[in-house]
Parts: structure tokens; sequence; C-alpha cells
């Protein structure tokens, strides 16, 4: 916290902190501002002082840890609330003539555009000690990106981006949803068990989200490198469904991709299932979504009859294969196309039923060590939900639902200042031992 030095005829330390002003006192005890404020403080040498640099940035953060949207409503708040303005460090004899006029709050958060960079290392800071205070902080990894909305059409720097959603509905026909807006997106990386942000990009809305994943990745590696190699899973939409990102999460970084898979056979009018050797006839086949199945019925027209899926057995890594197993055996079912099925060599069809390894590098967005119907994949999937529970606490807690900024370099500020101040919250917490309480972002650690 920025050191305010300066005497007081009265103290509010005489009386119980209100529970508001304790939340905003811990996280400024807790954010590593030294060299922003050293930065700003010497800017201003040799010029008016008239207004404390430590008192106006430790006012911004009283902004943004009480969601006030604009500086218009901080700047009233300031005036009204005298125990307020003593935590800032505004001299409380002066009252409410100590607090800045807006003039002066918008040109020091002008100023904090300079120092971008400071922003970022109290982030990187805050990440750093969350994850010597957690051992286990990076284990499991969610991505995905959020619209930044900008009302209005005269920013410059933003841009329309658009995403589209496709899929089958249980009658069969397909449907396609379009979702557009003006602004920008938040490419954010969280670690999934405590919620909270450990890289971060702002972007122009039109910008794609797949080259953000390893980039991500990359700046946590390069920035905090025990929290990198702790890292066993990444859990993404299929929006980040690429082969080339899934084989080097695991290749080069044992990092198991729970990543949904796109259907890309159904859209491109080929064959729904395709034979997992097409240099052979064989009754094995796989889906789009990776499903691996054996013909049971050659006959049968319906594809959900003549084909069943096959028992799914578990990853073999030392071979880099899944393993799987005949659906006749395994569950009783009737198969008709037994011929077929031991028409390949070296195949043998005792009791326990015939035995499929299907290795990665039959298709790596389809098949990864995390089979995409098991339920391995399933409950680590469920995990991608605590990146949308940050977006809803960035929007909801930090005031993005509504907002008033324009220009990338404002956005980015702005968002790097709410995910610092996310991360000194749940310091604060962890410091005082209560973990579990984290992600409370409306209550003061006690």
């Amino acid at each position: 916290m920025a050191a305010i030095a300066q005497k007081s005829l009265f103290s509010w330390k005489t009386v119980e902190r209100s529970p508001e002003i304790l939340r905003l006192k811990r996280v400024l005890d807790v954010l590593p501002d030294e060299p922003l404020v050293r930065a700003l403080e010497d800017e201003r040498k040799g010029k008016r002082n008239d207004y404390p640099i430590a008192a106006l940035w430790n006012a911004i953060v009283a902004g943004i840890v009480f969601g006030h949207g604009k500086i218009a409503s901080l700047i009233r708040e300031l005036k009204r609330n005298a125990e307020l303005r003593e935590v800032c460090g505004f001299d409380p004899l002066l009252g409410e003539r100590a607090v800045p006029p807006d003039w002066v709050c918008s040109r020091f958060c002008a100023k904090l555009l300079r120092h971008g960079r400071l922003i970022e290392g109290m982030f990187h800071g805050l990440v750093e000690e969350a994850g010597q205070l957690l051992p286990d902080l990076g284990e499991d990894l969610a991505i995905d990106a959020k619209a930044l909305l900008t009302y209005g059409r005269k920013d410059p720097e933003a841009a329309w981006g658009v995403k589209t959603y496709r899929g089958t509905k249980p009658d069969g026909s397909t449907y396609e949803t379009v979702k557009k807006w003006f602004g920008y997106q938040l490419h954010l990386l969280i670690d999934a068990r405590y919620e909270l942000p450990i890289a971060y990009r702002v972007t122009p809305a039109n910008e794609s989200e797949i080259p953000y994943l390893m980039t991500l990745l990359e700046e946590v590696e390069e920035k905090h490198a025990d929290l990198h190699k702790r890292a066993r899973t990444l859990a993404a939409d299929r929006a980040y469904d690429n082969g080339r990102d899934k084989a080097a999460l695991w290749d080069d970084r044992e990092i198991s991709p729970l990543i949904d898979t796109r259907d890309c056979f159904t859209h491109t009018g080929g064959e729904r299932m395709r034979p997992l050797d097409p240099s052979r006839h064989d009754a094995i086949y796989y889906g789009p979504t990776s499903e691996v199945a054996c013909k049971i019925d050659p006959f049968e027209v319906k594809e959900e009859k003549a084909f069943a899926a096959m028992q799914y057995m578990g990853f073999e890594k030392d071979r880099q294969t899944l393993k799987f197993r005949c659906p006749a055996a395994a569950f009783g079912l009737e198969c008709k196309n037994r011929e077929a099925c031991a028409a390949p060599p070296l195949v043998r069809d005792g009791a326990f039923g015939r035995v499929v390894r299907v290795p990665l590098q039959t298709d790596r967005r389809l098949f990864f060590p995390a089979y995409r119907h098991s339920r391995t994949f399933r409950n680590g999937y469920k995990k991608r939900a605590a990146v949308e529970r940050v977006f809803s606490r960035v929007d909801q807690v930090y005031g993005f639902e509504r907002h008033t900024i324009r220009g990338l370099a404002k956005m980015r500020m702005r968002v790097g200042l709410a995910l610092v101040v996310m991360l000194a919250t749940a310091v604060a917490w962890i410091r005082v031992g209560q973990t579990d309480k984290a992600r409370s972002l409306l209550r003061a650690a006690a």
C-alpha cells in the first residue's frame, strides 16, 4: 500500500471500521503498487502537488472495489464519506475540500495509461504470491473469451465481433445461431479450482480466440515457471478446437486438453461415420466428435441402429493410444458383422471380445488423452464453467456490464485494474487462512 504521511486530530481507528471500508483497506494492504506510485510521483516532481499521488491512486482503487463505473460517481462518494477519504489518504481536516474535482481524476487516469506495464506487473506479482500461498494453484486451467461491448459507434479502435454457434437438435436437424457485438474481447486464462485469473489479453472484437490459447500459456511459462509446471488439464469450449494446439498441449507440456470437439463432418457434406482404417475392410468406425463405434449391422439403414459405441477402456500413456473393447462382448449386443470384424489380420475374437487401440496420431484434433465421450472428459470439462463465473463477476461486480470506456488502451487498463483488484481480494482472504472465501469479492477478509 502507498504510505500516507500525515497527522490527524481524529482517527477512524478509534471506532469500528465499516465492512466496506475494511474490504478496501485489505485490498490496499495487499496491492504491490509501490513501483507504480513511485513512477507517478517522479513524473510530478517540480509540479503542483495539490492532491497526493498516493491518495488519488487509492481513490481509483476504491472506485473499482465499490463498483463506481464513472469518475463522477466516485467523487460524490468521496465527498459524502469521510471515512473513505481518510482511508484513501486525503487530509481529513479539509473535509470535502480535500476531494479532487473530476478533471483531476480524469487526468490522473490518463497518466495511468502510460504505465500499463506496471499495472501488468502488479497483476503478475499477485499471481506469483497466490501461487506461493496455494500449492495446487494452476493444476486445472480453463480459458475462454468474453465480449466487451462498446456502447456507441465512435470508438475507432473497436471492431465488430461475430460468433457462430452450430449444433444438432434431438430430432437430427441442425441449427445455427449468430451473435454480433461491437467493441473488444477479453481472453482470460484462469485457475478452474479457485476461479482466479492467471493471464489475460484484451483485443479488438474481430480477432480470433484460437491463437491466444498458446499465447497465454507461453506467458505463464515465462513469468510463472513453477505455476506452469503444475498444470495438468486445460478446459475450453469448441472455439479452441485445434489439432495443433491439442497436440502441443500434450506432447510439449503434458497438459491434458479438455477441449470440446466441433462436428466437421455433418456441415462439410461428408459421411458422418468414417472407417478408422480406410486402407482395409473393417467394422470399426469413428464419428465427427471422435466417437469410436463398431458397425454391428451392415444392412441397417439407420445409423443409430447400425453402429454401437465401443466400450472405452482407458488411455495407454506408454503406447499413446486410446483402448476400446468390442461392444457385443462388453454389453451383450447381437453382432451381425463378425465376419468383417474378423477379416483384419491379428484380430482375436475371444470371450473378452476384440480390443482396438486408436493412436492419438490418427487425428490430433479428435483424439487426445481424455477420450471425448468418457466420464473423465465430462467431469473435467465441467470445470470450464468456472471461467463463466469469473466473467460474471467482471460484469456485475466491476461494472463491465454497463460502462463508458472508449479506446483499446483504456479498456486494457480498466480490465487490468479490475483483475488486479480481484486477485488482491483473493490474496487477502488467503493470507488470513480463509482460502475457501477467496472468490468472495463483496466481503472483507477478517
